[in-house]
């Protein structure tokens, strides 16, 4: 699992309050009028509808704002029209940065991140900058309880599959960006239950950082999650999880 994986995993493990969950459903609306748009609102036939769907569902979030946001993108009710977006940066200690997003103003996005990463010691870079440095690739999260790791290879691989591993919590299964849709639906046809899927920007090499580094790559991290135009954040930082919940207890000031 990456870094910045493992620290929203310890994130999420903190309380969370109304307001939070508030921004967690605001993503995930844009995100499924994005989804919407691009390939209609039928999940058995738009992949990124269905996995985002998903993740609303376990999030919790209320079917009433899913359905809106579906006729949202589709253009059965009007509203905002948002498109994807794509950024590369240099985060502190030499770490390296993607940000994927959606917007509505692409010049208000930019100037914002460009704050965002100068504040942390970081810069917003060209397109290329950094993502030569990274896999792009499917990462599908099985639940693991009871399963056979090898029986899920077998299957996963039938269908185009490059690895599987234990990730303690959960098999991971990764995949070529074009064979995200077919894995999934191979591994929920032989009875397991999928907990993620998505296409993934997996660092090739990594930046081990610790003290006032990791605190800086950190704050980053939380302040690139928070905004409301921001729908993942892959960086190539290696930090342990000893450090991460350090800096997870540290009050705020």
């Amino acid at each position: 699992m990456s870094g910045h994986s493992k620290w929203q995993n310890i994130q999420a493990k903190k309380s969370v309050n109304d307001a939070k969950k508030g921004k967690i459903f605001t993503k995930l609306a844009r995100e499924i009028i994005v989804a919407a748009k691009e390939g209609g609102g039928d999940p058995s036939s738009n992949f990124r509808l269905r996995a985002v769907l998903e993740k609303a569902t376990a999030a919790s979030m209320p079917k009433v704002n899913v359905q809106k946001a579906i006729k949202r993108g589709t253009g059965e009710i009007e509203g905002i029209s948002y498109e994807d977006v794509l950024y590369e940066g240099y985060g502190p200690a030499g770490t390296a940065v993607i940000v994927e997003g959606s917007t509505d103003n692409l010049n208000r996005t930019v100037a914002e991140f460009k704050k965002i990463f100068s504040k942390s010691g970081g810069s917003l870079g060209e397109k290329g900058c950094v993502s030569w440095n990274f896999n792009h690739q499917g990462e599908i999260q099985v639940e693991s309880a009871g399963k056979d790791m090898d029986e899920l290879f077998m299957a996963a691989a039938d269908a185009g599959a490059e690895d599987v591993s234990n990730d303690g919590e959960f098999f991971l299964v990764i995949t070529p960006h074009d064979k995200l849709h077919a894995v999934a639906d191979i591994i929920k046809e032989n009875g397991y239950a999928i907990k993620n899927a998505a296409l993934v920007f997996s660092p090739k090499s990594t930046v081990k950082v610790s003290g006032r580094d990791a605190e800086k790559v950190l704050d980053l991290q939380d302040a690139l999650d928070d905004h409301d135009d921001v729908q993942n954040v892959y960086s190539n930082f290696e930090m342990s999880e000893e450090e991460m919940e350090r800096i997870a207890n540290i009050p705020i000031q």
